[in-house]
């Protein structure tokens, strides 16, 4: 299934940046804590330890902020200058998760950001590309979650 093309309307993402970005953030980073030693490789990202990540969802004004370390992925609350900063729009996100789209034609198209240092934008691309998404579908598939034979039917 291919996404169509579209990006959030404009009242998304001025309300999307008024709201707390603390349940978004947990839901990143619980999610990233579950794929560590499973999908990620926790010592592929050992570079990432200290550093600040911020995550922007462009056209839902979201600011997600956290980093890596000892004990996993972890939000974090200050407003110290990130290390490294991703953008791109809810749209693009899903591209690259569903594997529809690859960083690199995101980032040379100029629909993928990447801001700070790049040697850690590296990193993450990289990390991406080695997950084996197919495993982590078969893994979801194997849960049983109400609804999740519905999405894998349609192939998400």
């Amino acid at each position: 299934m291919k996404i169509p093309a579209f990006t959030l309307p404009g009242p998304f993402a001025r309300v999307g940046a008024r709201l707390p970005q603390l349940p978004p953030t947990l839901a990143l980073v619980t999610g990233l804590n579950l794929t560590l030693d499973r999908l990620l490789p926790r010592d592929a990202l050992e570079p990432l330890t200290g550093k600040r990540l911020l995550l922007k969802v462009t056209d839902a004004g979201l600011a997600l902020r956290f980093t890596f370390g000892p004990r996993g992925f972890r939000p974090l609350f200050d407003g110290q200058a990130p290390d490294l900063t991703i953008s791109a729009t809810t749209r693009d996100y899903l591209a690259l998760a569903l594997r529809e789209a690859d960083p690199d034609t995101l980032f040379f198209s100029r629909r993928l950001l990447m801001e700070g240092e790049t040697d850690l934008g590296l990193l993450v691309k990289n990390t991406l590309d080695a997950v084996d998404w197919d495993a982590l579908l078969a893994r979801l598939a194997a849960l049983r979650l109400p609804g999740a034979s519905a999405l894998f039917a349609r192939g998400l």
